[in-house]
C-alpha cells in the first residue's frame, strides 16, 4: 500500500479486509461521515435562519410594521427546518442515537441556539 492510500484509507475511516496480498473487501463509513457533514451544515443554517428570523426579523416586523424581512427569511428557515428533521431520521440509526439523544436532537430544532448544541454535544468528531 502506498502512503496516499494510507492517508485515504484513514481519512475516509475505510477497512479493508486482506487475505495475503488481496484485498478481499472494501467497507467506508464514508456515506455516513458525508451525511453527518451535510446534517452540521444544515444544522448550522437553521439555527442561524432561527436566530435572525427571531430576533431581527421578527422585530422588524412588530415595531416597524414592515413584514417583508419575516417573509423574506421565513421560506429558507422553513426548508431548513424539515431538511433537518428528515437527516436527524436519516442519521439516528448511523450514529446509534437512542430515543432520548433523538428527541433531543429533535427538540433543539425548536429551540434558540439548540442546533449549536447538538453540534458540539452530538456531531464534532472527537
Amino acid at each position: 500500500m502506498s502512503f496516499s492510500e494510507v492517508i485515504l484509507i484513514e481519512v475516509l475511516d475505510i477497512t479493508v479486509t486482506k487475505i495475503g496480498n488481496q484485498n478481499v473487501s472494501l467497507h467506508s463509513n464514508f456515506r455516513s461521515f458525508k451525511m453527518k457533514n451535510i446534517f452540521r451544515i444544515v444544522s448550522f443554517l437553521e439555527g442561524v435562519s432561527y436566530l435572525l428570523l427571531l430576533f431581527i426579523a421578527t422585530p422588524i416586523k412588530y415595531f416597524s410594521e414592515d413584514p417583508s424581512y419575516v417573509k423574506m427569511l421565513g421560506m429558507p428557515h422553513g426548508i431548513l427546518f424539515i431538511v433537518y428533521v428528515v437527516l436527524a431520521f436519516m442519521l439516528k440509526t448511523p450514529e446509534k442515537w437512542n430515543g432520548k439523544t433523538f428527541r433531543i436532537v429533535l427538540v433543539a430544532s425548536i429551540l434558540p441556539f439548540g442546533t449549536f448544541y447538538i453540534d458540539k454535544k452530538y456531531l464534532k468528531s472527537k
